[in-house]
């Protein structure tokens, strides 16, 4: 009975990871999304993500203030504080559209790197935004007030890593592979009893 749950398994899984592998070669990916982390030299820090089309980005994406961005389709950050409490989450770019005049980003698609002038985050009344330029000094900046001037909470030597976000057919695949894995040990482990 337990053979015919194995063979079972194994045959769904196999069958999911081709029915994914074959939706994925009719149907390309076109976005792309990307993982980032900041640590500040404090202890404070930014995690975020972001997507761009892969099929009209060019090599170099630099995007800067509000409105219809170029290439982003979106962006977006959480700020955390030494002991990991959220301080703000802000969608800088939804739907292909900056929420703030204060933005900017570069990033090169071929090495998957940012470079250059940063700012993302809020904008006004309180909110929390990363700004500086990436390998010379980043600031986790707080905007208290319009006669008040910013407070720093953190920084650091410009640091900030960038990782590409899993798809889903690859994770599916992994998936599948497993499953054969689990049912090749059951069936040696059944052989063996």
């Amino acid at each position: 009975m337990k053979n015919i749950f194995t063979k079972i398994a194994a045959i769904a899984a196999t069958s999911t990871a081709f029915s994914v592998a074959v939706a994925a070669a009719n149907n390309p990916a076109q976005a792309i999304e990307l993982n980032f982390n900041w640590q500040g030299d404090a202890g404070y820090s930014a995690i975020g993500s972001f997507s761009y089309d892969e099929t009209t980005a060019s090599t170099i994406i630099s995007e800067s203030g509000g409105g219809a961005t170029n290439f982003l389709q979106s962006l977006s950050v959480s700020f955390l504080d030494p002991s990991n409490n959220p301080l703000g989450t802000y969608n800088t770019v939804a739907g292909g559209v900056s929420q703030s005049d204060f933005f900017k980003f570069n990033f090169d698609t071929s090495t998957q790197t940012l470079f250059g002038p940063f700012d993302i985050g809020g904008g006004t009344g309180g909110k929390s935004f990363l700004q500086g330029t990436v390998g010379d000094s980043l600031f986790l900046r707080q905007y208290i007030g319009q006669d008040k001037p910013n407070i720093t909470l953190d920084q650091n030597s410009g640091s900030i890593n960038v990782s590409k976000v899993p798809e889903p057919a690859s994770m599916l695949g992994l998936l599948a592979f497993a499953a054969l894995g689990v049912g090749s040990s059951l069936k040696k482990k059944q052989a063996s009893c």
